[in-house]
């Protein structure tokens, strides 16, 4: 019981990715280890080395990342803090994204950028290979082909172990599976933004990990208020009932909670000790 205690992540259960990647289900979320608009360095650099020294001493084993934070800063910040890396831990990080400003986050999937996208992210996290490369968005100019040409030659060349997409539809990732083995999807989804069942049901078929992002729905008032009803019955904030609900709702869901705050980390992560009840299920229903 120490050791779950200590490292309440462990409570969540594990997941494995692709085949021999096996994490914890409550995960970390780095995009928010960045400036204002996801641009810049952090205002508190020394309190985001702290929350990511801290996600492992919770349990957390899998912590996704991308190029475009900072750009490039949240993966010069995860190498700061954690390299040379511990054993078992999994950095996924995405391609497919340039930065021009502050929120700001026009397409570019091509091969290209891709490359160029790759090796920066390779360097900066100090690794000879991304263990979860995810592509960030399909690219209206670049076949789709092309995009998962280059994705497929970087794995043949061991630059990549793993690939998965974001924000994909069942037909992309049908397209995608023709030419690559898509082994993660990281789509928005939560309690109150369930668009993409479809996909959830997918890829609970076809043993693929779904990572939600944006799990609390800001803005829906029902939702707000069924999370709120239950967070209040259990002692717990809104954010860890909502993500009680995530782990709940799928087996191959692996939530990637975010902050900058070690407090909020250390708050978010109970979320894998909350057992929601059938009373609470009747206020939050699982998905179909």
């Amino acid at each position: 019981m120490q050791a779950t205690t200590q490292q309440p992540a462990t409570q969540a259960g594990t997941i494995t990715i692709g085949g021999d990647l096996t994490v914890n289900r409550m995960a970390y979320g780095a995009m928010r280890i960045t400036g204002d608009g996801i641009w810049g360095p952090p205002k508190d650099h020394d309190e985001a080395i702290r929350v990511l020294k801290r996600t492992l001493e919770l349990g957390i084993n899998f912590i996704d990342t991308a190029d475009s934070y900072g750009p490039y800063v949240s993966e010069e910040l995860i190498a700061e803090a954690l390299h040379p890396y511990p054993d078992g831990l999994v950095i996924g990080t995405k391609g497919g994204l340039l930065r021009t400003g502050p929120n700001q986050w026009p397409v570019d999937a091509s091969p290209e950028h891709l490359d160029e996208a790759l090796k920066g992210s390779l360097k900066r996290l100090k690794l000879d290979r991304i263990d979860l490369y995810q592509l960030h968005r399909f690219d209206s100019k670049v076949p789709k082909e092309e995009t998962l040409g280059y994705l497929k030659e970087k794995q043949q060349e061991g630059l990549i172990r793993h690939i998965g997409l974001s924000e994909v539809s069942v037909d992309d990732i049908k397209l995608a599976q023709q030419h690559v083995e898509v082994v993660s999807v990281q789509n928005m989804y939560n309690f109150g933004e369930q668009k993409w069942n479809d996909v959830l049901n997918y890829c609970e078929a076809n043993n693929i990990v779904f990572i939600p992002w944006y799990p609390l729905n800001a803005g829906d008032v029902a939702a707000e208020n069924a999370i709120r009803k239950v967070a209040q019955r259990h002692g717990a904030t809104d954010y860890q009932i909502a993500l009680a609900w995530l782990l709940a709702a799928s087996p191959v869901m692996l939530p990637i909670a975010g902050t900058s705050s070690v407090k909020h980390l250390d708050e978010n992560v109970q979320a894998a000790t909350i057992q929601l009840t059938d009373e609470d299920l009747q206020d939050m229903p699982l998905p179909n």
